[in-house]
């Protein structure tokens, strides 16, 4: 029986990006039978609970796993048919339940399965192993006993999440007094955190926001939630320095920790991507997309299903594109497919341009119509669909004011003629505009101002609270206030952050592409060893020149800034992108790839979040990691932020 971790390496030799080393841990090291010195089965039962059921089928497909000798993968929790031929592997976590649950089914005289290679999805305590080993009948049917130290659930190369998609509830919400409770959930998000950290075999410069004690401000529970789980994060990380074989012993990337006050805007501004665009205008379920095809032998049309994954290298290609310039693209393919094809040419009408749609169908009409086409053709669809939402919903006005009010170039009268002009607007896009409004403009919201604007808007009182609640992720000071009083006094040290400028020295493109997350600046400040040394703070404490990056404490009372050059640009014009990046900026360049950076966003996470960590890792040479409790698409964030408040919207 060995008692170990992993001993695989991510540094030297091929560069591989964090999803790719979760794989391979999971398909290698744990479910691959070894040529030599183990006595495994051909044929294995794979055992998991809930928690490690996501981590894996979010990193390995079940051909994957089939290929390693699994023939049937069962759940934990579940009776199962006793298998005493065939091995078992368990994949669980280290708790009590998990573990008298396995030591049930390999106890006594007819146990389930041969033998027992158990792997643990976080580090076990002493007292769960005292448990096992003082079990006499299961000892000697272990073949394996591991820390496999991977329990987070990769959802991107380059994007992973702990979920915990009632974070924002627990840790900011009425109840955040709860000290117990909101520590337990930190508690479990640190070790998922750092068991990143041993799959890739890094010890990180562990930063994180930290509290403003200037003695003017009331700090509160909630100001707290950083450097607690920033302190979490460090007790795990260091103990893997004397338990993970190989574990660096200095460190060899940063891992930056914030929470979502650092950006209040990001979550519920329109973004104007492909990939934000499906998720936030389609009625998806989770990345599916359900379509209808025609019966060739007619009757109502057949429902199918698509993912809108990495392993589709169309979504791969047009993700993080603007709609308008995904739909350009899938145009032009679509007119190199059929100029290509001499039967596409005939169809034709007296030579005159055809539109996407005309193109389309006659694609689908042709009889080399392949798998490679039908999803170039459900492309087509999608990018259809969500142009005729923009249109039917005049989002363009709405997503111009918005980005004008971000950048500093419309205000309060605006809005407020925005809202009286533009009365069929749908509530849920009134209150983003009212959200944001209300992030850059806090002390609009204050008293009989803010019953005024919501009176205008029109919004009934439930959409009111997620404005309300907006400043308890701020850290203000929640105290009562008088009845129907209305205030959003946000903390003054991160209320100066809302305005942004634009970014310099990147050419015109896209309107409506001006837009861009806090957290990009603050990549760029941690890659060049510039943030303020007084509001993100280090664990490591580290001395001014250490790795290379020497922290700058000048201007630490400012925040994020830049001197910023207007971009110029029209709807559905198009110059060069400025995005610099691909989806596989990592594998291209991988050969010149600097230390990783991590920013983890507790709170939950965005897609144009995601979206700056693939481009900045072009940019700036070093793989950009985000990591976070969940990723919120606009509707799912609102609901979570009136959930802050669940007993007031419940009285």
């Amino acid at each position: 029986m060995s008692f170990s971790d992993s001993d695989n390496s991510s540094h030297g030799g091929e560069y591989k990006t964090l999803r790719h080393v979760s794989r391979d841990r999971l398909l290698y090291e744990m479910l691959q039978t070894p040529k030599s010195g183990d006595s495994r089965s051909s044929w294995k039962v794979l055992i998991m609970d809930k928690v490690t059921l996501k981590v894996m089928s979010n990193s390995c497909k079940m051909s994957d796993i089939t290929d390693q000798g699994v023939s049937l993968v069962e759940d934990l929790y579940r009776r199962r048919q006793p298998l005493t031929s065939m091995d078992a592997i368990y994949f669980i976590q280290p708790s009590k339940e998990n573990v008298v649950l396995f030591l049930s089914d390999m106890s006594g005289r007819e146990p389930l399965y041969r033998k027992a290679y158990v792997y643990f999805s976080a580090p076990i305590s002493k007292d769960l192993i005292a448990r096992i080993k003082r079990d006499t009948s299961v000892l000697p049917r272990i073949g394996a006993l591991r820390e496999m130290n991977l329990e987070y659930v990769t959802i991107d190369n380059q994007g992973f999440i702990t979920d915990h998609e009632r974070a924002l509830e627990e840790l900011f919400g009425d109840d955040a007094e709860n000290s117990r409770k909101s520590d337990a959930c930190l508690n479990v998000m640190a070790t998922r955190i750092a068991t990143v950290f041993a799959s890739l075999k890094e010890f990180p410069f562990v930063r994180y926001r930290a509290v403003n004690l200037d003695g003017d401000t009331m700090t509160t529970v909630r100001d707290l939630v950083p450097t607690k789980l920033a302190a979490a994060v460090w007790n795990c990380i260091t103990t893997y320095k004397s338990s993970v074989p190989n574990f660096p012993q200095t460190e060899t990337c940063e891992l930056l920790i914030v929470d979502r006050s650092v950006d209040q805007i990001a979550p519920i501004i329109h973004e104007w991507t492909y990939d934000a665009m499906c998720h936030d205008l389609l009625n998806l379920d989770g990345n599916k997309y359900v379509y209808e095809v025609p019966r060739k032998s007619g009757g109502p049309p057949e429902k199918k299903e698509v993912l809108l994954e990495d392993h589709d290298p169309i979504w791969l290609e047009l993700r993080h594109t603007h709609i308008a310039e995904a739909s350009e693209r899938l145009h032009d393919k679509m007119t190199n497919f059929v100029s290509k094809n001499k039967a596409a040419q005939l169809q034709q009408r007296n030579g005159s341009e055809l539109s996407t749609h005309d193109l389309q169908k006659m694609v689908q009409a042709l009889p080399q119509y392949s798998e490679q086409m039908e999803k170039l053709s459900i492309h087509v669809e999608i990018a259809g669909k969500l142009n005729k939402i923009i249109r039917d919903m005049d989002l363009r006005e709405l997503g111009q004011l918005e980005q004008d009010l971000v950048f500093g170039d419309a205000g309060t009268k605006e809005v407020m003629n925005f809202l009286r002009t533009k009365q069929d607007v749908m509530n849920e896009n009134k209150l983003r505009l009212m959200m944001i409004y209300a992030s850059i403009f806090p002390e609009n919201f204050e008293d009989d101002k803010a019953s005024q604007l919501m009176q205008l808007a029109k919004l009934p009182h439930a959409d009111t609270k997620a404005v309300k609640n907006m400043k308890l992720i701020a850290g203000s000071d929640t105290g009562k206030t008088s009845k129907g009083a209305f205030s959003l006094k946000f903390d003054s040290a991160k209320s100066k952050h809302k305005l942004r400028k634009d970014r310099s020295g990147e050419e015109k493109t896209w309107a409506l592409f001006r837009f861009y997350p806090m957290i990009e600046e603050l990549i760029e400040k941690l890659s060049k060893g510039e943030l303020p040394k007084d509001e993100y703070q280090c664990m490591n404490n580290p001395s001014p020149s250490s790795n290379g990056n020497q922290m700058n404490n000048s201007g630490g009372s400012h925040g994020p800034h830049s001197m910023r050059s207007r971009r110029t640009a029209t709807w559905a014009k198009s110059g060069s992108s400025d995005d610099g990046y691909s989806s596989d900026s990592v594998s291209r360049n991988s050969k010149k790839m600097g230390q990783r950076i991590f920013v983890f966003i507790i709170g939950g996470a965005t897609r144009s979040e995601l979206r700056v960590c693939h481009k900045l890792t072009a940019k700036l040479g070093r793989e950009v990691v985000l990591g976070t409790t969940s990723i919120d698409d606009p509707p799912q964030y609102i609901t979570k932020l009136k959930l802050l408040s669940e007993k007031e919207l419940l009285n």
